[in-house]
């Protein structure tokens, strides 16, 4: 592995240009700039005359305000203000709504009423673990098989475990080919007197036992459900297989988007790990919120020491001769008479400075105390500043050493939210010129 090579470009803009590439699928951890990178990509792709839909799951709804719309929904609204060929569109997933959809295009009217009105459903609808990321999938895959926009931004759910969206199928089939769920079926499937008997001698066991721990109006919701929703069972795990396969695709791009923090890239090594172990298309790692410094060459050490100096006198108040001969050195803010001024007059001013008879100074003339310790804590701002920077340094360098194949692409932090779509050009453009990470290379 070699420390000295660069870590790979990540060119957006090729990504965002290419026909080829239909999915861009941002992840990572909470709090990092999922969705305003998404968004930002967005912006960008349909300014570059692509008809772009962006899906976000962030509640929040930083992504309405960002893009001057009232409030999203399960339904894509077009953005106004996208200044170029292309189109941009944007909704944020309605996980209930996204399951009554699926309920009233796969079932009969009276059946969909049963589901619908059913109070598991409507709790499972709402809250069962790993719904919402399997909702995210079948409306991703709802969105691709219109075929109505040519690039779909996904803001991934953010969520304690990694890549959850892509157990999400696997859990779903887990649940519906479960024993208990199975053996709640069983009756239905079986028929006739065998079914009667097997629900009378067995199943009456069980309900009894069951019950009483759950509940028996409970029980009985969920046998009701279950028998209604046994022919959409199949169809569910067909739908999130093609889903899956369809993320594995050439024209989906996974991008991995992190800060620049212990944690954040901590997570993004796992996240690029088991991409690649699910064989999805890694494109790159953002590097989001990356912080610089236009006095790079002056040291936290040099300007921690020249605080010291300013702050202990070291360098105002030197010795005549320290400076050019016969003289002091002039302080910023003062007079020459002033910086060359005998004892007698410094006492004479002294004086005059004490007396009731004396003039107010002028407030709006800086003392020379001032000025030094308004120097010495810019300096010490500085050197605080410098010390984020070498530490984020530290975690790219860690970062790059481990995966010297994943492209990188870094984003300077803004100084303020982005709250227009303004700001999210501005990202936009950042992410296209945004600098890589050298390892090795300190800051």
């Amino acid at each position: 592995m070699n420390l000295d090579s660069a870590a790979a470009p990540l060119e957006v803009d090729a990504l965002l240009d290419d026909p080829a590439t239909r999915i861009i699928v941002c992840c990572g951890s909470g709090g990092v700039g999922k969705t305003t990178t998404a968004a930002a990509l967005g912006v960008r792709a349909a300014e570059r005359g692509r008809k772009v839909v962006v899906l976000t799951i962030d509640p929040a709804r930083r992504l309405a305000q960002s893009m001057g719309i009232d409030s999203l929904d399960n339904t894509p609204r077009q953005v106004k203000g996208v200044e170029g060929p292309g189109e941009l569109h944007a909704m944020m997933l309605d996980m209930k709504r996204t399951f009554d959809e699926i309920v009233e295009a796969h079932a009969d009217g009276e059946r969909a009423r049963s589901i619908l009105e059913n109070p598991f459903y409507q709790s499972l609808s709402a809250g069962f673990a790993g719904t919402q990321e399997y909702m995210a999938m079948e409306k991703l895959g709802q969105l691709r098989s219109r075929d109505e926009w040519d690039l779909i931004v996904v803001d991934t759910p953010p969520s304690r475990s990694a890549l959850d969206f892509l157990d999400a199928p696997k859990r779903l089939g887990s649940f519906l080919d479960g024993k208990f769920i199975k053996l709640l079926m069983a009756p239905a499937k079986m028929g006739g007197r065998a079914g009667m008997k097997f629900l009378n001698v067995g199943m009456s066991m069980m309900t009894g036992t069951l019950g009483k721990l759950l509940g028996g109006q409970f029980l009985q919701d969920v046998q009701t459900f279950i028998a209604a929703m046994d022919t959409m069972f199949g169809g569910f795990r067909t739908r999130a297989d093609a889903t899956y396969r369809l993320l594995q695709a050439p024209g989906t791009a996974f991008l991995v988007v992190a800060a620049p923090e212990r944690d954040a890239l901590r997570e993004a090594a796992y996240f690029v790990q088991r991409l690649a172990a699910e064989g999805m298309p890694l494109a790159g790692l953002v590097l989001n919120r990356v912080h610089g410094s236009g006095a790079s060459r002056l040291s936290a050490e040099r300007a921690r020491a020249a605080a010291e100096n300013l702050e202990e006198g070291g360098i105002v108040d030197q010795e005549a001769g320290n400076g050019l001969p016969g003289t002091a050195t002039p302080l910023a803010g003062s007079s020459p008479e002033t910086a060359a001024g005998a004892p007698e007059t410094v006492s004479d001013s002294t004086e005059k400075s004490t007396s009731a008879s004396s003039p107010t100074p002028d407030p709006d003339t800086p003392s020379v105390t001032t000025v030094e310790q308004l120097t010495a804590g810019l300096l010490r701002l500085h050197a605080e500043r410098m010390q984020v920077l070498a530490r984020e340094q530290r975690t790219r360098d860690r970062f790059t050493a481990l995966h010297p194949e994943v492209a990188v692409v870094e984003v300077a932090a803004l100084p303020g939210d982005v709250h227009d779509l303004t700001g999210l050009r501005t990202i936009g453009d950042r992410l296209a010129a945004g600098r890589t990470s050298r390892p090795g290379r300190t800051a």
